[in-house]
């Protein structure tokens, strides 16, 4: 057997870890929360989850799903068109569909899923996506998968000026698409959707929008950047997560029209060839959704903390990236860099990532704070601190 493919490898595993940049697994003894009890390091403040509004370990979202385990079982074993949906499933996506205001909604193993799987099955060639440049790898995978004579291109991030230009260049296609993240994750900046809805307007174009750090965490009861800029109702195609504000752990989806979930029901591969999200995981995500209804002041907490982190850090003379989200990320340079800090911070008692290339461009390194409404004033304001001593 020849060892040359393993052998390479090991070498380029071993030079990131010599130059600083090899990421190592960090493992949690237990539930997901503003404190958590790490291996080696014992409690922490989190810092560096997606469960925005607490509910990854709430009460009545775990007993949800522990209820849906006993009623339903571990798995499907199945793909959905075989044998694999349950009734779960429809109570699920009926939810996800009225929460969004659409006429229907599809659930996915993952957002991933959902954004690979969507636009080979709704598009043939001539069609033209336009997406912005920082959209998620999902979106950009998604898009790379469709058929060859679909024309792709990419307009600079959040540069209506761009996008306009290249819907007037395609002003003749059979579709126009216009596909953006609500929240951008790495900038934490969010998307300038009720211009985009203009524009969309004006040349007859279809919007595709990924939410999945919106939802929960933006307008005025949480259904993310739509509603925050009052175009809830002229979005054509949201995709999302129950796995980041929704706590329900895993799961994605896409709601819209009717013809676009029953065309994803045919010709959807992540649809078709994988199994459908365990009854647990969608019970849960259908509590999750009943509680971001009745709560709302959820929301506006965990907007109220998220805006005053930002100020403190700013305050400390530190420079992080501006928006609105619960994305607070501070730029620091270099990848190495941006572990250092992590590392420096993390034994200090708060656990907060720090992202370098490839995932953010080369000299653009950050650490990313996820802010969440479960979060204390005194955690947030000792994390601020720490990492002005940290720098």
């Amino acid at each position: 057997m020849s060892k040359a493919l393993i052998d390479r490898l090991s070498a380029n595993l071993h030079k990131e870890e010599e130059s600083g940049t090899y990421k190592h697994l960090k493992f949690i003894k237990g539930a997901i929360g503003s404190k958590i009890e790490l291996e080696n390091f014992g409690e922490v403040t989190l810092l560096s989850s997606n469960d925005y509004l607490g509910l990854a370990n709430n009460p009545e979202v775990v007993q949800a799903a522990k209820d849906a385990l006993d009623k339903y079982g571990a798995s499907t074993a199945s793909v959905r068109f075989i044998c694999g949906t349950q009734d779960i499933h429809r109570q699920l996506e009926k939810a996800i569909a009225d929460f969004h205001g659409t006429e229907a909604s599809l659930s996915y193993s993952s957002c991933w899923a959902a954004n690979t799987g969507l636009f080979s099955a709704i598009t043939v060639p001539g069609d033209v996506i336009l997406s912005d440049e920082l959209n998620h790898a999902s979106l950009i995978d998604g898009i790379r998968a469709t058929a060859k004579g679909v024309v792709k291109a990419v307009y600079k991030h959040s540069d209506l000026a761009d996008l306009k230009q290249k819907l007037i260049e395609h002003k003749d296609a059979p579709s126009r698409i216009i596909v953006t993240d609500g929240v951008f994750s790495m900038e934490g900046d969010i998307a300038k959707l009720d211009k985009i809805v203009e524009l969309a307007q004006e040349f007859d174009a279809l919007i595709v929008l990924d939410d999945s750090h919106g939802l929960g965490v933006l307008g005025k009861t949480g259904r993310g950047v739509a509603e925050h800029f009052g175009v809830l109702d002229k979005i054509d195609i949201f995709t999302g997560t129950l796995g980041k504000a929704l706590g329900a752990g895993t799961g994605g989806f896409v709601a819209g029209p009717k013809s676009v979930t029953e065309s994803l029901i045919q010709k959807s591969r992540p649809h078709l060839f994988s199994n459908a999200l365990p009854a647990s995981v969608a019970a849960a995500g259908c509590k999750s959704l009943e509680l971001l209804d009745q709560h709302p002041e959820k929301v506006a907490l965990l907007q109220q903390k998220a805006a005053s982190f930002r100020e403190r850090l700013k305050a400390l003379g530190l420079s992080p990236l501006d928006g609105e989200s619960a994305v607070v990320p501070v730029i620091v340079g270099q990848t190495a860099t941006a572990i250092k800090v992590a590392g420096k911070m993390l034994e200090k008692g708060v656990f907060v990532t720090g992202f370098g290339f490839p995932v953010v461009p080369e000299g653009e390194a950050r650490l990313r704070f996820q802010v969440s409404a479960s979060h204390t004033d005194e955690q947030l304001e000792n994390a601020a601190e720490l990492l002005r001593d940290s720098l």
